[in-house]
C-alpha cells in the first residue's frame, strides 16, 4: 500500500469498524500466478485482537492453494471519488480521495464444524436486517448437504495491518468546503459518501 503519514490510520478501533462496515473484500494470494477473489470477510474478536474468516467455492482457482499457513492479502475498500482541480481556488492537480485497509494474513483451513459455525454467523449478519430473514437453520437440509462439500472455509490471522484515509487533510477550509459541495452535487452515491467522510475527517469544523 502507498502510504503517506498524513493519511495513515493506526487506530485499531477505526480499522476494526472499517472492516465491519466494508466486509466485501478482495482475497489475493500467489498460486501459479497472482489470484484474486471478491468475497465477504468477517471479523471475530475485538479491535485489539481479532481474526477474520470467509470461504470460497471448489470451482474457484484459489481453492487448491488454500492450505494451512498460506500467506495472503485481504483488501477492504471504502468509498472513493475523483476530485477535480477545477474545484480549488488556485490551479492544482486533480486527485482521488479514498479509504482502504490492507491486511496481510496467514490462512488456516476450517474444519467442517467451524465452517458451519462461520456460515451461521455470516448469514445472520446479513439476514437480520431483512424484512423476512432466512437464517442458516431455515435453509432446507438437503440444500446444505449438497452445497457444503463444494466450499472451503478458512481463518485469517493478521500479520500486518495498514490503513489509509485520504480525505483532503491539510487543505485550506475554502478548498475543503468546495470539494464537499461538488462531491455532494455528483450523481454518484460513492461521491456522496466521500463527502461525508471528508466532513467526518475534519470534524465538520473545516
Amino acid at each position: 500500500m502507498y502510504l503517506r503519514d498524513k493519511y495513515l490510520k493506526n487506530d485499531r478501533t477505526y480499522i476494526f469498524d472499517f472492516i465491519q462496515m466494508h466486509p466485501f473484500a478482495i482475497l489475493v494470494l500467489n498460486g501459479n500466478e497472482l489470484l484474486a477473489t471478491h468475497i465477504p470477510i468477517l471479523a471475530e474478536g475485538t479491535a485489539e485482537k481479532f481474526r477474520l474468516y470467509g470461504h470460497i467455492a471448489h470451482s474457484n482457482e484459489q481453492f487448491s492453494h488454500l492450505q494451512n499457513n498460506t500467506q495472503a492479502l485481504l483488501i477492504f475498500q471504502g468509498p472513493q471519488a475523483y476530485v477535480s482541480s477545477s474545484w480549488y481556488r488556485e490551479k492544482e492537480i486533480s486527485t482521488w480521495d479514498y479509504s482502504a485497509v490492507h491486511i496481510n494474513v496467514d490462512l488456516f483451513v476450517q474444519s467442517a464444524k467451524e465452517l458451519e459455525f462461520s456460515l451461521r454467523k455470516l448469514v445472520s449478519r446479513f439476514e437480520k436486517e431483512q424484512k423476512c430473514p432466512l437464517f442458516y437453520d431455515d435453509i432446507p437440509k438437503e440444500i446444505l448437504e449438497e452445497n457444503l462439500p463444494l466450499i472451503k472455509g478458512f481463518w485469517c490471522e493478521p500479520t500486518k495491518i495498514q490503513a489509509i484515509a485520504k480525505f483532503h487533510q491539510e487543505f485550506e477550509k475554502e478548498d475543503i468546503e468546495s470539494v464537499i459541495a461538488h462531491l455532494t452535487e455528483q450523481k454518484d452515491q460513492l461521491a456522496h459518501e466521500v463527502s461525508k467522510n471528508i466532513q467526518t475527517e475534519h470534524g465538520k469544523n473545516y
